[in-house]
């Protein structure tokens, strides 16, 4: 008997998930996908197999506005093993190097503090960044390190949460593009014991927080209304950009790629753009002459 195809539907929204251990953020993704029977779907910032916590997986015509979220601020809880270093900078890669550990919290606070504000960071060669159309963790499994030009990036706070005499646990929040294994890294270079990234656990990505966010045993577990009702609406995704409502008339010559005229004098800038009953059309660019250009919209049928 031939199979019947599962039928896709064109499903739109953001759901928060707390991705589970040793899973890469695709293969969730896809898992989420057939779950819900979506069209498309897509994440918003990768996670290592060894992180856990809140991953944002936008379907449909959220995946639109998916950049938002990829450049957002975030927050980890990370676990660090002071005394041996490794050639990925975590629990996944080969022992390089041991050496005995001794510190005070004195110290170690004095250091978290050194690693906080401004900072640069090269990417570590086992990561997704490309060169030359390919990603560097590629030339590192061949054994081949290629030049990284360093990157700025921002540590906003890092919080002591556990110590012990090789294990420390932090709260670090911080920029788009930290790499939280070199920050481990970097932390036991300057106790001078070397250290690696042992647990990672993201607990924030914009306002949206992880206590929120749903397991994929418990969205296995549930019926296909009730994962609908866990669907936040495309535009939570820009909640942190002024919103502008336009005419019927404009909200068609908008959604179909047209500047519209808006009677407000609003500065330049991007906005979220709504119909007379509140519908969300997508986002926009406020520009000087009074016009809003569409930037993304929702395909809307009519």
């Amino acid at each position: 008997m031939q199979q019947l195809k599962r039928i896709r539907r064109p499903i739109t929204g953001v759901l928060l998930l707390d991705k589970p251990l040793g899973f890469s953020s695709n293969g969730v993704l896809q898992k989420v996908k057939w779950l819900y029977q979506a069209e498309k779907a897509g994440h918003t910032g990768n996670l290592d197999p060894l992180a856990t916590g809140l991953l944002p997986v936008c379907l449909g015509e959220a995946t639109k506005f998916s950049q938002a979220l990829l450049d957002a601020d975030k927050a980890y809880i990370a676990t660090i093993k002071l005394g041996q270093t490794t050639t990925t900078g975590d629990a996944e890669g080969d022992l390089l190097e041991q050496r005995s550990v001794q510190y005070t919290v004195e110290q170690l606070n004095l250091v978290l503090q050194c690693l906080i504000g401004p900072i640069k960071q090269v990417p570590p060669m086992y990561s997704a960044l490309k060169h030359q159309g390919r990603a560097l963790y590629e030339y590192a499994r061949q054994g081949l390190e290629i030049e990284r030009k360093s990157r700025d990036v921002t540590v906003y706070s890092i919080q002591l949460l556990e110590v012990g005499h090789d294990v420390i646990k932090i709260d670090v929040s911080c920029s788009k593009g930290t790499y939280i294994r070199v920050l481990a890294e970097d932390i036991g270079r300057k106790l001078g014991c070397g250290a690696h990234l042992i647990g990672l656990h993201r607990t924030r990505t914009a306002g949206f927080h992880v206590h929120d966010a749903v397991t994929v045993e418990a969205l296995e577990a549930m019926g296909m209304a009730e994962r609908d009702a866990l669907l936040m609406a495309a535009d939570c995704l820009l909640s942190t950009l002024p919103s502008v409502e336009i005419s019927s008339d404009s909200s068609y010559a908008f959604t179909h790629g047209q500047s519209v005229r808006h009677k407000v004098n609003m500065c330049a800038g991007e906005v979220r753009v709504y119909d007379p009953l509140g519908g969300f059309l997508g986002l926009g660019e406020m520009t000087s002459d009074a016009k809003i250009a569409p930037k993304r919209v929702l395909r809307i049928d009519r």
